[in-house]
């Protein structure tokens, strides 16, 4: 099932009104990154023109989640990443929530569309990614993130 379908059906969470929670590790896992990071790769993503799965930005704690293919055992060494599987699940806004505070979808295709590991792997390896993995682990940080921001009128938004 693609994430968006997921979606339709997905339980709301809890009572905040167009946040679903999403099970994760059925049909595509999550790889989470920093979003100073993530957004670097899925910039380089769009660059090479490499089919791009959903993409969710998560403005409070910083964070994008992109859709994988269920049991990727890719190797994330030297990588500020967690791959989320079984066992694991999101709050994500619906396909009808567009909110700057929450963050939103940077990319949510019609179909069951994810991104190849081998080649978020390789972005995310990228040296504008690897700039912005050194910014972060040195005091280098601050005014950064004030430039990465959502734009619900980028590409992939619903």
């Amino acid at each position: 099932m693609s994430v968006r379908a997921a979606l339709r059906c997905a339980p709301m969470a809890g009572d905040l009104p167009g946040l679903r929670l999403l099970r994760v590790g059925d049909d595509w896992d999550l790889l989470r990154t920093p979003a100073e990071i993530g957004l670097l790769a899925l910039a380089r993503l769009r660059a090479i023109g490499a089919a791009i799965g959903p993409v969710l930005y998560d403005s409070p704690n910083e964070r994008l989640y992109y859709a994988i293919r269920t049991g990727a055992a890719e190797s994330w060494d030297g990588l500020p990443v967690r791959h989320l599987s079984s066992s694991s699940w999101l709050v994500a806004p619906g396909l009808d929530l567009i909110d700057n505070w929450f963050g939103g979808w940077c990319e949510l295709p019609d179909d069951d569309t994810l991104t190849d590991p081998a080649i978020l792997r390789a972005a995310l390896h990228h040296p504008y990614a690897a700039a912005a993995q050194e910014a972060s682990a040195g005091s280098c940080r601050q005014g950064f993130t004030a430039r990465l921001r959502f734009d619900p009128t980028a590409r992939g938004h619903p």
